[in-house]
């Protein structure tokens, strides 16, 4: 397993908002490492770390990362994007999702917002906080998230100090090209 670029890129920008997540609800999916939601948790967030329930290799990744952090309140749950299952149905209301480089595969890209959408209907006014790295001008989400009624905003990487190459004192690996998103409800009613 391995920290990814938009991992750390995702925790610059919790750890830039760190004032405002004591006691908000923090969802983790596709986690891996969980860099993430664990600075998120270090940070006051109540977090819950997710991955693929038909990799529980992930899920222990998950597990251990928690143990090494010294955060036992962080629950680690198994979600697969697009399938609705117990896990997923037993989630409490949240108030941000975090997604670090899970827009990885397009033939992913509906389930991942299938998930999101229905954690929006616990919460309408729920937020993805996500970081990709853009691998392919051919994809976007833009017609999925239109479909979905999503909106999305594009948050520039020097607006909280993540557009350097040794973010958090780590040194990324080769050149990326990094994108940070904020994506919600589209509808106005629900806000």
């Amino acid at each position: 397993m391995y920290v990814w670029p938009c991992a750390v890129v995702l925790a610059q920008y919790l750890w830039f908002h760190r004032r405002s997540l004591p006691g908000k609800a923090v969802l983790e999916i596709g986690a891996g490492v969980s860099l993430p939601g664990i600075v998120a948790a270090k940070c006051g967030a109540e977090v819950i770390l997710s991955d693929s329930s038909e990799l529980p290799h992930c899920l222990e990744i998950c597990r251990q990362s928690r143990e090494m952090n010294n955060l036992p309140q962080v629950r680690v749950v198994g979600l697969t994007w697009g399938h609705v299952c117990p896990n997923l149905l037993a989630l409490p209301p949240q108030d941000i999702i975090l997604a670090s480089d899970v827009f990885f595969e397009p033939e992913d890209f509906e389930d991942i917002l299938t998930t999101v959408y229905f954690l929006m209907q616990k919460n309408p006014k729920v937020q993805l906080w996500s970081t990709y790295q853009v691998r392919s001008a051919d994809w976007s989400l833009e017609a999925l998230l239109y479909k979905w009624d999503m909106k999305c905003v594009h948050i520039p990487l020097e607006s909280f100090g993540a557009d350097k190459e040794d973010i958090a004192e780590s040194a990324l690996p080769g050149r990326h090209t990094v994108e940070m998103l904020v994506i919600s409800f589209a509808k106005k009613d629900s806000l």
